[in-house]
């Protein structure tokens, strides 16, 4: 295990925390409390959080442009004007299906957002994984029970993500200018009959492969060869996804959340769904704009 300077960005305790995204452009990180239905904005240069309640569960954001941000959430994929904060269905997904919720979501290269759907009990197979660029939406992978570490190579050749039930991270090939896999994934960790389990990942300008670990108090790092490289203790339980942070993106910030614990482990577990602030030499990378 490697020490790093590890320190509470935002002390309000989560829910469930995730999603967390950097802005450069504003200096400001959002991440929500998805079953609580708010989004939390940090602005760094004022060290303040503003919360902004929802109409609806959402659980990933992605930067459209100066004026709107695109929202995965139970109903599919809405816009978010940032001056008003409305927020307007554009894209129904599982809109139908009150069984489901969104969850983990990263942006492409090339601008396409992939995004994750799950059961709210997390029921077996009751999500997917699709695909959305330019107003389509296309459905990759099926049958998945808990969708996370959706994220991509520098330059956009290769997609992960993992299905946490399982415990398992793919590995798969991609089209760099649309994000669209052709090939079949493959495995790239298996951690099946591990403690901890594989939530959310994001990926730094070398290819390292950096992994919020639920369960064991970890952040983990891996080669693009999947080698491990190094973990980082964190001081919560349920650490859940990793962002980088700083105009240099030379920082990460990680979530956290207390979902099922009882009272006596939130207890215990004093800082259970705050966020955090990690102080690493990391050479991260900001997060594309999405094209709707």
């Amino acid at each position: 295990m490697s020490e790093a300077a590890v320190t509470v960005l935002d002390p309000s305790r989560c829910h469930l925390g995730e999603g967390p995204s950097y802005d450069p452009d504003q200096d400001v990180l959002f991440w929500f409390d998805i079953v609580e239905r708010k989004l939390m904005e940090h602005r760094f240069a004022a060290g303040e959080t503003v919360v902004h309640d929802l109409p609806v569960m959402a659980s990933a954001i992605a930067t459209v442009d100066e004026q709107r941000q695109l929202l995965v959430t139970e109903t599919g994929l809405c816009l978010r004007e940032r001056a008003s904060g409305a927020v307007t269905l554009v894209i129904p997904v599982e809109a139908d299906n009150p069984a489901t919720r969104s969850n983990d979501a990263r942006v492409h290269p090339s601008g396409a957002l992939w995004f994750g759907t799950m059961g709210r009990k997390a029921e077996r197979h009751a999500g997917a994984i699709y695909w959305h660029r330019g107003g389509e939406v296309r459905k990759l992978y099926p049958d998945i029970t808990i969708p996370n570490s959706i994220c991509f190579s520098p330059d956009g050749a290769v997609a992960y993500f993992a299905d946490t039930a399982k415990n398992i991270l793919f590995r798969v090939s991609c089209d760099p200018a649309t994000g669209l896999p052709n090939h079949e994934p493959t495995v790239f960790l298996d951690h099946r009959g591990q403690r901890g389990g594989l939530d959310g990942s994001v990926v730094d300008a070398d290819g390292v492969i950096w992994n919020a670990r639920w369960g064991v108090s970890r952040l983990d790092a891996y080669g693009p060869d999947a080698v491990h490289l190094r973990s980082v203790p964190m001081p919560t339980l349920q650490v859940s996804c990793p962002a980088f942070v700083g105009k240099s993106a030379d920082r990460l910030a990680v979530t956290s959340a207390w979902q099922d614990m009882g009272e006596a482990a939130r207890e215990a577990d004093s800082k259970a769904g705050m966020t955090f602030l990690v102080d690493l030499a990391v050479r991260g990378q900001h997060e594309p704009r999405a094209v709707v």
